[in-house]
């Protein structure tokens, strides 16, 4: 009688090679992140340019900036349950081409109210590619390689909006700010159609399903893991870890208190890091500078940022995450409050440079936390886990669509800073709490 030894698709991803096939669904998940990044930071390169064209204030941008973060947070939480039930590829696919579709739509508008909506529409896709797409990298990477290409993979982010300000800065002057969302939604929508027809499900995903096994035999086969045509599939490493799937699940078998710290550091975070995406460029030109110039700073902080978290990334790998996070994190602190020390106007280098500098401390946190994440929930709550904590975290980018524009008003560049530094303090405290931190080669 012929018996089946069982294929274990838990140990042969977290300790097998890392074939040409997974690096290639790395890579796509990685650009749909850049093009992401692209479309998700459009906004704040182009107010400045609506703000003249149209006579409106920068208050009144508000509700248009916050309309976009609070599809983002309506985008992740379908996509966490979405994707641990129809699979990560079709959320992502779709995501990448409704956001493509809203961005270039944009490029029509007349007023902020119809501005406002379609950003929303535009945050829906925006907000789910993020989970699905540090979800499939997880599961597509050998353990030994995750934790940087989880952050790679989210460092894409900033680094298409580094991308959109070198963007902007050419077409803003000599096209206008239509011409910038025509752009910069056609590139995604195309790519959504690209990745439709090269992206594969997570292997993981598969073994759940028993129907979808062929699929996953011949997709393991390409990964250079040939397997029997009647092999049974399970995962020694999470079997029976998760009894009732859900968000309930976040806060069950110990899991609660890990599950509140990386939502305050994502909440904290993401206040700091879209009070930069959304009105850094605002808060340049109220002192002096020329628009050019408050374009590069955003990219001096998106640049940053790529660095930062890869540096971030080896280290976690190494040394485990605990410290790491925590150096970087109280970094992006003192560096926002010690930016007040310099004359924006007279040193605007500096400036610009101390702007990098911050960028890559606070990116590094952001970015490295999708990889905490992606560590502390097992497969059939990766996604789940990943969006609730970037749900939470779009409640702070939202706050900080009034709180931004607010103190800039109030205190001009020095009131600003404070936010973003103080911002980073209590995600250091949140950091400190997570009992679970990723554990590095030396332990």
């Amino acid at each position: 009688m012929h018996i089946t030894k069982p294929f274990d698709i838990g140990h042969a991803l977290d300790h097998g090679p890392f074939s040409r096939t997974q690096k290639t669904m790395y890579l796509l998940a990685a650009l749909a992140m850049i093009l992401d990044g692209f479309d998700g930071q459009m906004i704040g390169f182009a107010i400045p340019a609506l703000i003249k064209e149209w006579g409106v204030t920068r208050d009144a941008f508000s509700v248009a900036v916050a309309s976009g973060l609070f599809g983002m947070t309506i985008g992740g939480i379908f996509s966490g349950l979405l994707g641990d039930r129809i699979g990560r590829r079709i959320v992502l696919v779709t995501s990448v081409f409704v956001f493509g579709a809203c961005t270039f739509l944009i490029g029509f508008s007349n007023d902020l109210h119809t501005v406002a909506i379609i950003r929303f529409f535009a945050g829906l896709g925006i907000g789910a590619a993020l989970p699905s797409a540090s979800a499939l990298t997880a599961e597509y990477t050998p353990q030994r390689f995750r934790t940087v290409a989880v952050t790679t993979t989210i460092i894409c982010y900033p680094l298409g909006g580094m991308l959109a300000g070198l963007f902007a800065s050419q077409i803003l002057p000599s096209l206008g700010w239509r011409y910038l969302f025509w752009a910069g939604g056609l590139l995604p929508a195309a790519y959504a159609v690209l990745l439709y027809f090269t992206l594969c499900e997570s292997p993981r995903y598969l073994s759940r399903k028993a129907a979808r096994w062929p699929e996953l035999r011949r997709l393991l086969d390409r990964m250079r893991h040939p397997v029997p045509h009647d092999a049974v599939f399970i995962d020694s490493k999470e079997q029976g870890m998760v009894k009732r799937p859900g968000f309930s699940a976040l806060f069950t078998e110990g899991r609660a208190r890990d599950t509140l710290s990386v939502c305050v550091c994502f909440f904290m975070t993401l206040l700091s890091i879209y009070s930069a995406f959304s009105w850094l460029p605002s808060m340049l030109t109220t002192e002096g500078l020329q628009p050019s110039q408050a374009s590069l700073g955003l990219t001096a902080y998106n640049l940053g940022g790529v660095v930062g978290a890869t540096i971030c990334a080896v280290a976690i790998t190494r040394f485990g995450s605990r410290w790491p996070m925590i150096f970087f994190c109280s970094l992006a602190a003192l560096s926002a409050l010690l930016l007040k020390t310099i004359d924006i106007t007279q040193h605007t280098q500096a400036f610009l440079l101390g702007l990098g500098v911050h960028g890559m401390f606070t990116n590094a946190v952001q970015c490295t936390t999708y990889a905490l994440c992606a560590h502390l929930y097992p497969t059939e709550m990766r996604v789940t886990g990943i969006s609730a904590a970037l749900t939470v975290g779009r409640l702070g980018a939202i706050l900080s669509s009034f709180v931004g524009a607010g103190v800039i008003t109030a205190g001009g560049s020095a009131a600003y800073l404070n936010l973003l530094g103080f911002s980073m303090l209590v995600s250091l405290a949140a950091l400190a709490c997570v009992k679970n931190h990723i554990p590095g080669s030396l332990k």
